[in-house]
């Protein structure tokens, strides 16, 4: 007779009686602090702690794909590029649930727009034109930025004064508005302002442009020095040149290149010219003040000119000359020793009609006979300039504006 087995869940057979391990039947182990297993342990299944998506509080990445895109759809640079970007990246986003889907959108669209109007474009063949000018614009052709010392332009308003955005670039022997004799930067920095650049460039132009043109001579009267200069605008863009140049103040178009430097003269001239133009620099330093006025500044300026007189007298008595002008050279230094001597009265007068009447003979030599005879045995200009009016511009005697670029 078998006995039936106890109520309630039975026992797998082979079971053990009692619990296996440090436990006695009825205990339990305490709770452990790792209740998915310890971190690092080996086990049969993985586990993330947050599940496919990331915790709460955490934004989901923005889809980089996205990002250029929509940059490239701005650009409009190249629209298909962007086109492709922006359905590669609506994709990822979907399978990955990160943010950008905006952008995406925006940038396809972008893309699409540029890539309609680049087909266009080619269709039309506006998009040759577009590129030559844009080619033209980098290197800076056609623009006042591509400007050199020795060029010749036209400028594309007919007129020296002003604005002006670009220039007609033109050989020097063809009729011209104006001829560039120098480039001068500025420091960078914040703009300074209209009037600070315009009296930088009348300093800067007028003190350069006979080192350009050494025969002075040979510069019309009615040319005056004129300047492009940088506007707030073109400032923000890198512009920091001032250009210098020639133009008619009569608007007249220019013929011919005045440039008269050791570019186009031979040595015995720049040498002539060099002396000379010291000369009439320190005589250019004049003091405003009549001498009944200011005697001691007039008498102090005459010591200069007596000084520099005998310096360059010195140079071009100890240099050779050619055969055919070593005789009119030598009676133009003659003559500057005269006028040395009445320049040292001058300096020691003791009243002012006194050195009038020494000014007015020491400037008697100045651009005399002598001069013009030796200048032509040097093959230089020989017509005498004007000089009346001299603070209003003959002969680049002072600045006469310029153009804002």
């Amino acid at each position: 007779m078998s006995i039936p087995p106890p109520s309630g869940p039975q026992r797998p057979q082979g079971y053990p009686e009692q619990p296996q391990g440090p436990y006695a039947q009825g205990q339990f182990p305490p709770p452990s602090p790792y209740p998915y297993g310890a971190p690092g342990a080996p086990g049969p299944y993985p586990y993330h702690p947050y599940g496919p998506h990331a915790p709460y509080g955490r934004p989901a990445p923005v889809n980089g794909v996205a990002i250029g895109a929509l940059v490239l759809g701005i650009l409009c640079c190249v629209p298909a590029v962007g086109l492709v970007l922006g359905l590669i990246a609506l994709a990822q986003i979907k399978k990955k649930g990160e943010r950008g889907k905006g952008m995406a959108i925006a940038g396809s669209v972008l893309s699409s727009v540029g890539l309609a109007l680049w087909t266009l474009a080619l269709t039309t063949g506006s998009a040759g034109d577009f590129w030559d000018g844009f080619r033209d614009a980098a290197k800076g052709e056609g623009t006042a930025y591509a400007l050199a010392k020795g060029d010749c332009f036209n400028s594309s308003t007919g007129s020296l004064e002003g604005e002006t955005y670009d220039v007609d670039e033109v050989p020097c022997a063809r009729e011209h508005d104006a001829e560039v004799f120098a480039v001068v930067t500025v420091p960078g920095g914040s703009y300074p302002g209209d009037d600070e650049v315009t009296r930088v460039a009348d300093d800067r132009c007028y003190a350069l442009w006979n080192q350009y043109s050494l025969d002075t001579w040979a510069v019309p009267d009615d040319v005056e020095v004129y300047h492009l200069v940088p506007t707030r605008q073109s400032w923000r863009f890198g512009d920091r040149a001032i250009t210098c140049m020639f133009g008619s103040t009569e608007g007249k178009p220019l013929t011919g290149s005045l440039r008269r430097d050791y570019m186009t003269l031979d040595a015995y001239q720049v040498r002539f010219l060099s002396a000379s133009n010291l000369i009439d620099d320190v005589l250019y330093e004049e003091p405003e003040a009549y001498p009944e006025e200011d005697l001691a500044a007039n008498r102090a300026w005459a010591k200069d000119v007596h000084r520099v007189l005998g310096e360059q007298t010195r140079m071009l008595r100890t240099q050779p000359w050619p055969e055919v002008a070593e005789g009119p050279v030598t009676e133009f230094l003659a003559d500057m020793e005269d006028a040395r001597e009445e320049w040292a009265e001058a300096a020691a007068a003791d009243d002012a009609d006194t050195f009038s009447a020494h000014y007015d003979k020491a400037y008697a030599h100045v651009d005399g006979p002598a001069t013009v005879t030796a200048r032509k045995a040097l093959g230089l200009e020989t017509t005498v300039p004007s000089y009346e009016d001299d603070s209003g511009g003959g002969g680049a005697g002072g600045s006469g504006g310029g153009l804002d670029v």
